[in-house]
């Protein structure tokens, strides 16, 4: 994996969560908390293979974002910057030989629901390469993020929330430092606890019903959810689990000490060369019945050519 920036084996050991985390500011105006050097249990034998093996490690003081950069945020930075993205670059065709021309215009990934059940062994049933989907056309030509600026921005590659890290003097969490982060000292199956649904209650924005053809809207949202929505863990950060994937600097190996993951949720969108990025956190898109990622432990390889309408990030300082 890459280099833990904030890592350290000296770091002092603590399982405790700060009374009260240091809040601090920088270019961009999101509160960040400040969380305490320790050590946890990263992993989990209990679950998919490229989670084991559960290990101690230790980690250094640092600081991340208390929610996903959302779309507000994100289009401060092109108005500043000019970034253009990913998925609203055209690809080059020698990247990618024999690939169809339509695969190769600028496009995304958009969950997109079949009209009854399907085989849940095969993605390609509920997902479509749309050309024209990107950050500001969340659903492909004809939709906008009008009245979506406070839900976490998608259709963001690993390059593209590398670059806003940037520009907003942060970088972006490694995969350790995201784990910690998500479980706030404690070491529970969930980031708020043992139950996925304490008294009811819906934590977090996942997917209720049968998947992928019919959502409930138990929690009265279809795709992404306003960040900050659901209840912050202990250590004050929002949406850790569900709502958007997360990128972090790792690059996706086969363990902690397994075989690789089968991207469940989430796919290439043409044969890929690139590097695979760990992604955190799971999505709105995860289910009881089909991809229980909707834990700290989870993780999940995603290439860093392909941007996709579940996937986003947060920083850390």
């Amino acid at each position: 994996m890459a280099t833990p920036a904030c890592t350290s084996p000296s770091a002092r050991p603590t399982s405790a969560p700060p009374s009260d985390p240091t809040v601090t500011r920088s270019k961009d105006p999101v509160t960040l908390a400040t969380l305490p050097a320790g050590d946890f249990v990263m992993g989990s034998d209990d679950h998919y293979v490229e989670e084991r093996p559960a290990h101690r490690r230790k980690i250094d003081a640092f600081a991340i974002d208390s929610v996903p950069v959302t779309n507000a945020r994100f289009a401060a930075f092109v108005a500043d910057t000019g970034h253009r993205t990913l998925a609203e670059t055209p690809v080059n065709p020698a990247d990618y030989p024999g690939v169809a021309a339509e695969l190769l215009a600028p496009s995304s990934l958009v969950f997109t629901p079949p009209p009854g059940p399907v085989p849940l062994t095969d993605p390609r049933q509920w997902w479509r390469v749309v050309a024209g989907a990107d950050w500001r056309h969340p659903l492909g030509p004809g939709s906008s993020i009008e009245g979506l600026e406070d839900h976490p921005v998608v259709h963001v590659g690993f390059a593209d929330a590398l670059a806003y890290a940037r520009w907003a003097g942060k970088t972006l969490p490694t995969e350790a430092q995201w784990e910690y982060a998500a479980r706030a000292g404690s070491t529970t199956e969930y980031a708020w606890g043992d139950n996925l649904e304490p008294e009811g209650r819906q934590m977090a924005n996942l997917w209720q019903g049968a998947f992928p053809h019919h959502n409930s809207l138990a929690d009265g949202f279809m795709r992404t959810s306003p960040v900050g929505y659901y209840p912050a863990n202990p250590w004050g950060l929002s949406d850790m689990i569900g709502n958007v994937w997360e990128w972090t600097l790792d690059t996706y190996e086969k363990d902690h000490a397994g075989t690789p993951a089968k991207s469940c949720c989430g796919i290439t969108a043409r044969p890929s060369a690139h590097e695979f990025k760990v992604l955190k956190g799971g999505s709105h898109l995860c289910t009881p019945d089909y991809c229980l990622r909707y834990r700290p432990a989870a993780r999940l390889p995603q290439a860093t050519d392909t941007c996709a309408s579940h996937i986003g990030f947060r920083c850390c300082l």
